[in-house]
């Protein structure tokens, strides 16, 4: 596929979705690998649990896990349609996949979803933490309790929990790996929430990593820039969706798969050296 296809500059159309938004009604559709992505073997006899693997970065580490060898449990919240696309485009990878819905800011349901992972393949050596809540505000004044709440519940209570309970059960080598963000160094105003739990992922992943060392378990984390998923039409205004990205040096939204080979990285023995790092992948913004 030509790669201007697949990866489009802006000005992109206008559009509005409801939060947390859907793919099928994104323009253009965000590429995830699924006509891209080779893989090489590995993580053959590994198994995975992906948060917010519906749609955007979760799902194209996905379809990259799986091609890779991985058998996967697929976290999301309600996304009844994505999901089922993600689970299809695993199991076309020769690949077994187990979709679980449910809020992971509850802690019971976290718990809940690592013992799934245990129960259904015995195992777990990969945790990917990269579920997300954001929204957009110009005032802080418009900014309600229950939301802010919400916002760290599922960007830094939930990656507590499913660690908390996954690495019970993980062995020397496996890996934990957070969704960050470059608006954890570059925290854009009307993101204030939002970037506010990013720069606490980086702690968290640091101190993790410490924490675990002695285990063999390696804690790191991916900071995508400006990436084109369904958040951006469900959650920024139709001009900032029609420029998104355009203050890149790239000078364009990255796409989902541009992610995929640092999230295997990481989880291969080929970031085994690799703890307490963290990846830009961010089309040039600057992480300083």
């Amino acid at each position: 596929m030509d790669a201007d296809i697949r990866r489009p500059s802006p000005p992109y159309p206008e559009q509005k979705q409801t939060p947390p938004g859907t793919t099928g009604q994104m323009e253009p559709k965000p590429d995830h690998g699924e006509q891209s992505y080779k893989g090489s073997g590995l993580l053959n006899g590994k198994v995975a649990l992906i948060t917010g693997a519906d749609s955007g970065i979760g799902k194209a580490v996905a379809i990259a896990f799986a091609r890779e060898g991985a058998d996967l449990v697929i976290s999301y919240l309600d996304e009844e349609e994505d999901a089922r696309d993600t689970v299809k485009w695993v199991e076309d990878a020769g690949r077994k996949a187990v979709a679980v819905p449910g809020d992971i800011t509850s802690e019971e349901h976290c718990k809940a979803l690592v013992q799934r992972t245990v129960d259904e393949f015995g195992k777990i050596n990969i945790l990917v933490n990269n579920a997300a809540f954001q929204r957009t505000y110009a005032d802080i004044g418009d900014i309600e309790s229950a939301e802010w709440d919400q916002t760290f519940k599922t960007n830094i209570y939930a990656p507590f929990f499913l660690s908390k309970a996954a690495v019970h059960h993980m062995q020397s080598g496996s890996s934990i790996i957070n969704t960050a963000s470059i608006q954890s160094k570059q925290p854009s105003p009307q993101l204030l929430a939002f970037a506010s739990t990013t720069g606490a992922i980086l702690n968290f992943t640091a101190g993790l990593a410490g924490m675990v060392a002695e285990k063999g378990i390696r804690v790191n984390a991916v900071a995508p820039g400006p990436i084109w998923t369904p958040l951006i039409p469900s959650t920024m205004g139709v001009e900032k969706t029609k420029k998104f990205g355009e203050q890149t040096l790239i000078g364009r939204a990255g796409q989902p798969a541009e992610l995929a080979g640092a999230y295997v990285l990481l989880a291969s023995d080929r970031g085994s050296y690799m703890t307490a790092a963290v990846i830009p992948v961010t089309g040039g913004e600057i992480m300083i």
